[in-house]
């Protein structure tokens, strides 16, 4: 059996879970998120106690088990606490904006890029270059900050670009003249 995939998951007092078929609803203090479940994973719903359950026979199965049990357990920490990310901008020039729905980011480009954000996913531009994104559904606030990295992502000579808060670039040294 798979390891993650055994351990139980506990519903706090303010989050109500349902199922209707194979779609799961858990609604929370921040909001509600919905998914579709496999047809191989089957719940367990005991006394704000969720258990995933599967065939163990069969290893794709198990791998399910797992992966939903964490689907799963994600959507509870996301309605009740949620989920940030945080980039920085690094590089002369370079500066973030949050207008409304979207992000005008001026990364070294003629024209400034304008980055649509998601629905549920909501942006805080600190100092200009520092972008903190916040929502429930960690799932689309990872490809949000992974969409919004790749605009410009870092590059290894002088760190310019798009990182994520707590990510290193390894540098590596310029071009150096030989003697001949």
């Amino acid at each position: 059996m798979s390891r993650i995939g055994k351990k139980p998951v506990q519903l706090p007092d303010k989050v109500q879970f349902t199922q209707k078929g194979d779609v799961i609803s858990i609604k929370g203090p921040k909001g509600n998120l919905e998914r579709q479940l496999h047809p191989a994973i089957e719940l367990d719903i005991n006394d704000k106690v969720i258990q995933v359950k599967t065939d163990i026979s069969n290893k794709k199965k198990v791998a399910l088990q797992g992966l939903f049990r964490s689907l799963i357990s994600n959507m509870v920490t996301g309605v009740t606490t949620g989920y940030e990310k945080k980039l920085v901008l690094s590089g002369i020039g370079y500066r973030a904006e949050a207008k409304g729905k979207s992000l005008v980011l001026n990364v070294g480009y003629s024209n400034p890029v304008d980055f649509p954000l998601p629905d549920g996913i909501q942006a805080n531009v600190e100092k200009n270059t520092q972008i903190t994104l916040s929502g429930i559904d960690k799932e689309v606030l990872g490809q949000a900050a992974a969409n919004i990295r790749d605009l410009r992502p870092p590059e290894p000579y002088k760190g310019k670009g798009i990182m994520y808060a707590d990510e290193r670039i390894i540098r590596k040294a310029g071009k150096t003249a030989g003697k001949e």
